[in-house]
């Protein structure tokens, strides 16, 4: 499948900035990197010493999607629930830093806000610390989501259901979410958990899985997945759950998608990565781009060329990263040579 031309690449990529914001919901938390120097090993056990040079808190989990559509150009809603604690007000602070409101956010007393902190070398993670619960919302707090949902859903262009498995996106909660997508018309995009039940899922728009996920959500479902080939096991997915879309990610290997609204057969494109310093984040920066690239009239698999690009950029990155349109544009051209 052929890289989708620069002039056509430059319009949809320039349409997503006049786009209504999309609605992304999911677990949400903050991230804290703290970096240093490890110059010798601890008297007090075998384990190295960070003499810490640098600390930096980021938006997590689905805030990070929504941080990705901030520096895309692309307004976003974000709802999520958050706890009564210091991280909670750290998590609000960062959202208002970088221009993203605060509306679509629920405050717990009986969770704590998801707050993970990864331990760095300048070359390699050395531990991460997380603070999470993972017990499902109770009635009113999923109810009060729920209300988020249906209030900034009319004002949205699509929504993007990213689950983390944290607790958040319930059964009844994905369910509501993904009946209040469809009555006020929008794509519903959903980036699955690894341990959620897919039929979770059902009637979703597009599912954006993984390899892994894919072939644990097919297992799932009754069937070997080892044996089976991609454009089955996508095609087993589309059916049971009932989607219109689907894009795999396939890691060194691209990405695979089948839209029931096209010819109805599995494509591939190839990666765009050249460089790996960090996965941490790409997925979010791919539904991102796939989803405003769909809401910007991209076919699937333009949607897909612009995600991978923007995928390739941040996997050159450091930590959970952004990705910008100068960056996104650079990287498209320099692809573009290569393939050339």
């Amino acid at each position: 499948m052929n890289l989708l031309p620069e002039k056509r690449f430059d319009e949809l990529t320039k349409k997503m900035s006049s786009l209504e914001p999309i609605l992304v919901v999911g677990d949400v938390g903050l991230d804290k990197y703290t970096q240093g120097d490890v110059k010798r090993i601890s008297p007090e056990a075998p384990v190295p010493v960070i003499e810490v040079t640098r600390e930096w808190l980021k938006l997590g989990l689905s805030a990070n999607i929504s941080h990705n559509l901030k520096t895309l150009g692309v307004n976003s809603t974000l709802c999520g629930v958050i706890g009564e604690d210091h991280h909670a007000g750290s998590f609000e602070h960062l959202l208002e830093d970088e221009g993203l409101s605060t509306w679509g956010l629920v405050r717990s007393n009986r969770r704590p806000t998801i707050f993970k902190e990864r331990v760095t070398t300048a070359t390699q993670q050395i531990c991460r610390i997380d603070y999470e619960s993972t017990e499902a919302l109770d009635e009113q707090e999923a109810a009060r989501l729920v209300e988020r949902v249906r209030e900034f859903g009319s004002k949205s262009s699509a929504m993007i259901l990213e689950d983390y498995a944290k607790g958040t996106l319930s059964e009844g909660v994905l369910k509501d979410c993904i009946a209040e997508g469809k009555k006020q018309k929008l794509l519903v995009a959903v980036d699955p958990g690894r341990t959620t039940p897919p039929l979770w899922y059902k009637g979703a728009s597009l599912l954006k899985p993984n390899k892994l996920e894919a072939g644990m959500m097919v297992e799932s479902l009754g069937h070997g997945y080892k044996k089976l080939s991609m454009e089955h096991i996508a095609t087993i997915l589309v059916e049971a759950l009932d989607l219109e879309k689907i894009v795999i990610t396939l890691g060194k290997d691209g990405m695979a998608m089948l839209d029931t609204k096209g010819d109805g057969k599995l494509h591939q494109i190839p990666t765009a990565a050249s460089e790996v310093f960090d996965v941490s984040g790409a997925g979010d920066t791919a539904i991102s781009l796939l989803i405003a690239a769909l809401g910007a009239g991209a076919s699937l698999s333009e949607a897909a060329w612009i995600a991978n690009c923007g995928a390739g950029v941040v996997v050159g990155k450091v930590g959970t990263a952004t990705v910008d349109q100068k960056e996104l544009r650079r990287f498209y051209l320099k692809l573009k040579e290569t393939l050339n």
